[in-house]
């Protein structure tokens, strides 16, 4: 079990695989702000998670695992925000010229999104997700399912973080 120091923080966070969706606690550095802490120099390679249930997709049901403990490869997730009903601000400034929200579906490993990104009003989404060259992308709004579970309970972020290149986008 974990003791946090005097300047750390538990938040419960949700982590998402290809095949897994983990439950669980990171403790992190009071000023770190949960929501964006993988696109910052500050990534892990592997992200340290506490009391954790894990949801492993692949056969006729999903399998629940519960640890005290497990080291996720960070290079293996693919979907990442903080378990609501917390949340941290957003991460842009809503008064921001020449921005405009754009809604998206998207397919996340076993899960289906609908969710919405900011983009340049000079650019379409192409474009934007082609040059942006980021390892992480900031979504919104979103209502998470899970496609091959559709008794599991929508789930409603604020905010999240996807990889770009490992997920798939759909419009319309």
């Amino acid at each position: 079990m974990y003791t946090l120091a005097a300047d750390e923080k538990a938040t419960t966070v949700m982590i998402y695989s290809q095949n897994m969706l983990v439950r669980g606690e990171v403790a992190l550095k009071q000023n770190v702000r949960v929501s964006i802490w993988l696109r910052t120099q500050g990534m892990p390679n592997f992200i340290h998670v506490y009391k954790t249930q894990a949801l492993v997709f692949g056969g006729a049901s999903p399998k629940t695992l519960n640890y005290e403990e497990m080291f996720f490869p960070t290079s293996q997730a693919i979907g990442f925000h903080i378990a609501p009903p917390a949340a941290d601000s957003m991460d842009y400034d809503a008064t921001e010229a020449g921005r405009r929200m754009l809604d998206l579906t998207l397919l996340m490993g076993t899960f289906s999104l609908k969710a919405r990104t900011r983009i340049s009003t000079h650019a379409d989404f192409a474009t934007s997700i082609d040059v942006a060259r980021s390892v992480w992308m900031s979504l919104y709004d979103a209502e998470i399912a899970n496609t091959f579970f559709p008794s599991m309970p929508v789930i409603r972020v604020p905010m999240l973080l996807v990889r770009p290149d490992q997920v798939s986008f759909a419009m319309g």
